[in-house]
């Protein structure tokens, strides 16, 4: 899998950082919140806002903190502690019970009646070594993203978590960041429920690869 762009490290964070309110919002969205980007905008920035939910406005923060720690802790192998600490920061301030922690109980999703297995900790452990060997830093990131949101390893935030997790692999590699745009996520959760029944993410991996890898490309010096 051919990197779609090839950045420095500092290159990459720029465009994070130029772009975060989109990415925030766009990852709102794929989750079902009810939020505008001016909505995005003014809770990043601070402002008192009107007309949207207590929660939602805790979401959002919520995900300009999480990454806030992604892009600081670059250097950081990611790990199954690194994925833990994503979503206590994506589940903060009680939006998530037991943010960070495995879940103990069945969840269903929403689309299907497939139901992922209750997670054990030793084998997921062992599931993203394998992730963890896959050379292709573009490859390894989106393969992460798409086997954690299938995994659903925490009560909510799954999606959130799994794709600030596999941006954490795009961004310290300068391969560019992972984003559904508004236009695709349709079609991108029709595609996921398809995913989850089949355990088959090569046709989502081709998807996510075609359409949801944003960058620029830099004029080299």
């Amino acid at each position: 899998m051919k990197p779609k762009y090839r950045m420095t490290v500092e290159q990459n964070i720029f465009v994070a950082r130029r772009n975060i309110i989109d990415y925030i919002w766009k990852s709102a969205k794929l989750e079902g919140l009810a939020v505008t980007y001016p909505d995005t905008e003014a809770i990043y920035n601070g402002m008192s806002i009107s007309g949207v939910k207590v929660s939602e406005i805790i979401a959002v923060n919520n995900l300009k903190h999480a990454w806030r720690f992604v892009l600081e802790n670059l250097s950081y192998p990611i790990d199954y502690s690194y994925i833990c600490k994503i979503n206590r920061l994506v589940g903060g301030d009680n939006l998530i019970i037991n943010a960070g922690f495995l879940r103990k109980v069945p969840v269903t999703i929403g689309g299907t009646s497939w139901q992922p297995d209750i997670p054990i900790e030793s084998q997921i452990k062992e599931e993203l070594s394998g992730i963890y060997d896959i050379e292709n830093s573009t490859d390894k990131a989106i393969t992460l993203m798409l086997y954690l949101m299938r995994k659903q390893m925490f009560l909510d935030g799954n999606k959130r978590t799994s794709m600030l997790a596999g941006n954490q692999i795009m961004i310290s590699s300068g391969c560019g960041i992972i984003s559904v745009p508004i236009e695709r996520q349709r079609d991108f959760t029709i595609m996921l429920v398809r995913f989850y029944e089949s355990n088959d993410m090569e046709p989502l991996k081709a998807f996510v690869y075609d359409y949801c890898i944003d960058g620029i490309e830099f004029e080299s010096a």
